[in-house]
């Protein structure tokens, strides 16, 4: 597939770099490249001394940053199609132990968004695919029509906080069993629609339904504990970790995570040992402004988290 023609505005993107960069001189990690908003004005930042190695699960990305006229031509910079989780793994195989910052923009691109054929919105009719990288793994489709109910139920419920998430796994499996299982997003949409019994104040009834549907077949969340936990071996003291959230769950995880390593741990067996140091330092929290809200209303449940290395363990 040739790589799309959708814009994509990034989303705080000079708050994230200018939290993210504090050694110019240093190794950065962009773990999401999409169309390579962050990393275009990170390498302005960089000194002709420092590195960006970007990381990218979806090919269509990849190709964008090698190619054509989206190509990042220049020699502080590599693209690697791999999720994020195999940072580490990828890092080391090139020789790299330890890194100034790491940068996660955990948003769906807008390319990703408004290409039919990639089956992410409700918004345009296409197969119902929903996978951040197409060449691996079962698309949205597929699990709908394999899933029992119970199943179905679960991750409507469990990672789209739908309230009616049994009424939509009771209707999937009933059409199924009626031979014409869902297979595009337009069938899934209007079958939700007839599920969903209320409708909040401007939100599609199919919403949390898609995004329930994304996130599980991604292993999002999953993911995002991957990474977070291998950043804390990766970032050298007083690297940045700068992650931007655009949901509940999400957000949730890296709030957690952050605190969690804010703080000192004491050790409960031997109660007069000194405590565990932290390894995190909470740094900031940011929103969109205003006027990036209303220029970009995709951006207006983005939030920032930046934390900072403090020791290495």
């Amino acid at each position: 597939m040739n790589a799309a023609p959708w814009q994509h505005t990034t989303v705080l993107l000079h708050e994230a770099i200018d939290a993210l960069v504090t050694t110019p001189s240093g190794i950065y990690v962009d773990g999401t490249f999409g169309r390579g908003g962050h990393s275009r004005l990170l390498l302005q930042r960089l000194a002709a001394d420092g590195r960006l190695l970007a990381f990218d699960r979806d090919p269509e990305a990849v190709a964008a940053a090698s190619a054509g006229a989206t190509r990042v031509d220049d020699p502080r910079f590599s693209i690697h199609h791999a999720n994020f989780t195999e940072l580490s793994q990828r890092l080391a195989s090139i020789g790299i132990h330890a890194v100034d910052g790491v940068l996660l923009d955990l948003g769906v691109s807008s390319p990703q968004i408004d290409n039919p054929e990639r089956g992410f919105s409700f918004r345009f009719d296409g197969p119902l695919d929903m996978r951040m990288d197409p060449t691996r793994g079962e698309s949205a489709a597929d699990f709908l029509a394999r899933a029992d109910e119970r199943a179905i139920a679960e991750v409507i419920r469990d990672y789209g906080e739908e309230r009616f998430a049994v009424s939509i796994a009771k209707a999937l499996v009933a059409r199924r069993e009626g031979g014409n299982p869902v297979r595009t997003t337009a069938q899934l949409s209007q079958l939700v629609a007839r599920a969903v019994r209320t409708r909040e104040a401007g939100q599609d009834p199919a919403t949390r339904t898609f995004q329930a549907l994304r996130i599980f077949i991604n292993a999002e969340l999953e993911a995002l504990e991957q990474v977070l936990s291998a950043t804390l071996g990766l970032l050298k003291p007083q690297g940045r970790l700068a992650v931007i959230a655009f949901h509940s769950l999400e957000d949730r995880i890296v709030k957690t995570f952050i605190a969690r390593e804010s703080k000192s741990e004491f050790d409960r067996r031997a109660p007069f040992a000194a405590p565990k140091p932290l390894r995190l330092r909470a740094i900031d929290r940011v929103r969109p402004s205003a006027e990036e809200i209303a220029a970009n209303p995709r951006s207006r449940s983005a939030i920032l988290r930046v934390a900072e290395r403090t020791e290495v363990a």
